[in-house]
């Protein structure tokens, strides 16, 4: 037998075999043919290993939207994955926002109020956008990457397990369905009994098949648990992960709140030099050495003037009225949320930080910072 006749026959056979598995399948639907069941442990193992599938799909994909909200960079670092490239290096928005803020405040003058305080925004948001950064990739690396080994991996073999064990089920029942032919035409004495023997020889191989190929399959989809052990640990790092980050962005951003608290004090300072229109670049750098040393100056004059005042205040019983000079929220339920430029009234009570003063506004009380407030008459 050559080559050329054997492949005639394979295809010849796979051909049969095909139709074979069609028209039971076909019958089944019909309800003209009986269908093998599987027992309850693997149909259950199979209903696992599916729903594990669905909401594995569906965790990832809402990952990688939260870690990339952009669709369009989304799909560019898909297309570079699969192409197996490198993605360009870009700055992500909270990189670009900070690199605008720096850009800005060295515009208006580092020696500003306003072109100091963007210029540490920007800082921290370049921080913040480096922390987001190394968020997506380890992310990407521990979390995402096993997730989507499962489902282009494990899955796709459990899948192509399962469509065997269909075909011999298949197999099985065609071979079944024949042999009750078989004995119904011996008994009418329409065939050999030879051909009976050959209908139950098929079945027996059949059935030898299917129970094969149904253990393997089960073996497959036993390891389920383990992937779902192996997801939990993927998903501990991914919420440490989540939680350096969010750490970092809180321990920055308090930073910076206190370099920023720093900043009414010199707000007399920076509005004289500030009254005039924005001077050129090259203005500003010229003049930064003298800007710095006059806001010293008139900073300590400040701090003085404002020092003397609350003095008053915290010695005096009476209270006192201040306009409220920025806008500040309340940190807890003890404070009162302030508005910039309404009046307030303020007192000091025994026993309070130096720093603080309590403040009436109608029915509302609560501690109000000092820097924020300037005492009137």
């Amino acid at each position: 037998m050559n080559i050329m006749d054997f492949n005639v026959k394979k295809l010849a056979a796979d051909a049969g075999t095909f139709l074979s598995r069609a028209v039971q399948f076909t019958e089944e639907k019909l309800g003209q043919a009986e269908k093998t069941e599987l027992d309850a442990h693997l149909e259950n193992l199979l209903c696992k290993a599916e729903c594990t599938k669905q909401w594995t799909e569906k965790v990832m994909k809402q990952t990688e939207v939260l870690l990339q909200p952009n669709p369009n960079a989304r799909m560019e670092e898909f297309v570079y994955e699969k192409l197996d490239r490198k993605a360009p290096s870009r700055m992500n928005n909270p990189e670009i926002l900070g690199q605008h803020m720096i850009d800005a405040g060295n515009e208006f003058g580092p020696g500003t109020a306003y072109g100091n305080a963007l210029i540490k925004c920007g800082e921290t948001q370049r921080r913040i956008g480096a922390a987001d950064r190394e968020l997506i990739q380890t992310s990407a690396i521990n979390f995402l990457t096993p997730l989507r080994n499962f489902i282009e991996g494990d899955y796709k073999t459990i899948t192509r397990e399962r469509k065997l064990l269909q075909n011999k089920r298949l197999d099985l029942d065609a071979a079944k369905t024949r042999l009750k032919k078989a004995k119904l035409a011996e008994a009418r004495a329409a065939v050999w009994a030879e051909e009976v023997t050959k209908s139950e020889q098929e079945v027996r191989i059949a059935q030898s098949e299917f129970d094969r190929q149904a253990e393997i399959t089960r073996l497959l989809l036993e390891g389920i648990s383990s992937t779902h052990a192996h997801h939990l640990r993927c998903l501990n790092d991914f919420v440490e992960a989540q939680m350096t980050y969010y750490a970092q962005c809180y321990q920055y951003m308090l930073d910076l709140q206190k370099q920023l608290g720093s900043f009414p004090s010199t707000f007399l300072a920076n509005n004289h030099q500030s009254s005039s229109s924005c001077a050129p670049s090259s203005s500003v750098t010229t003049t930064a050495a003298s800007s710095a040393s006059v806001t010293a100056s008139l900073s300590s004059i400040s701090n003085a003037a404002a020092t003397s005042s609350l003095g008053d205040v915290k010695s005096a019983s009476g209270n006192r009225k201040a306009r409220v000079l920025y806008d500040y929220d309340a940190a807890n339920s003890s404070e009162l949320s302030l508005l910039a430029d309404e009046v307030i009234t303020v007192y000091s009570m025994p026993g309070m930080d130096s720093d603080w003063l309590m403040g009436e506004r109608g029915n509302q009380k609560g501690k109000v910072p000092i820097t924020y407030l300037e005492l009137l008459n």
